[in-house]
């Protein structure tokens, strides 16, 4: 069943081809060990997809949806039709959805904040851009940045100090969660490698660690 299921994404979603020719059990059975193997790969990032290869009834659609769920932290937050594979479509499915979610347990910002500007929010934010030097990030919950994080962060800012940061590439002047603070080194003094890393309280210390199932752990 190896070949069985094959994904393939671009930079706003996933493809899921799936062959026509096996039995649903079994196919099942194989899209959960795909998304097994890919789940470091994809962490819990929130993408829209599509599926290729079969045609799939509504609710064998949701029964795939629940497997990926089940097997992994990948989150697909909207379907789109196999017709509309272009990537401006999940671009525009993608944002679409976002600007759903915004407007429930969190908040989103496109673009990128510049030095001087502060961003505050009551509920966790997700920023679809950098932040640059001289930029500050305040919010009462979690903060993830889908781009560069260079500025200063203030999460947790309630005195929660179970929030945490998220950022594809961190580089902060100062991370700040709860009560308790940590100032990055010079930044000029070494090469920061470009990885995706979350930051946390942990006894009483901020850790930034590459964000994997090891790190994820102590966010229960």
């Amino acid at each position: 069943m190896k070949n069985s299921v094959v994904i393939k994404g671009n930079k706003y979603g996933i493809t899921v081809i799936l062959d026509p020719e096996i039995p649903f059990e079994n196919l099942k059975e194989a899209v959960a060990e795909k998304f097994r193997e890919s789940t470091k790969f994809f962490g819990n990032a929130r993408m829209a997809a599509s599926f290729e290869g079969r045609k799939l009834t509504k609710e064998e659609e949701m029964e795939i949806l629940n497997v990926i769920s089940d097997n992994s932290d990948f989150r697909i937050i909207c379907v789109v039709d196999a017709d509309k594979e272009k990537e401006e479509i999940f671009k525009k499915s993608l944002d679409a959805r976002l600007n759903e979610l915004s407007t429930q347990s969190g908040q989103f910002y496109k673009g990128t904040l510049r030095s001087g500007q502060v961003l505050e929010a009551e509920n966790s934010i997700v920023i679809l851009g950098d932040v640059n030097p001289g930029a500050k990030i305040i919010s009462k919950g979690n903060v993830i940045v889908l781009g560069t994080l260079k500025g200063t962060i203030f999460a947790g800012a309630s005195g929660n100090e179970s929030a945490f940061v998220v950022a594809l590439e961190m580089s902060p002047m100062q991370i700040r969660i709860g009560d308790v603070v940590a100032r990055s080194n010079d930044p000029k003094s070494k090469k920061v490698k470009k990885e995706a890393k979350i930051a946390f309280v942990d006894e009483g210390y901020i850790y930034v660690e590459p964000l994997n199932r090891d790190a994820i752990k102590y966010l229960g």
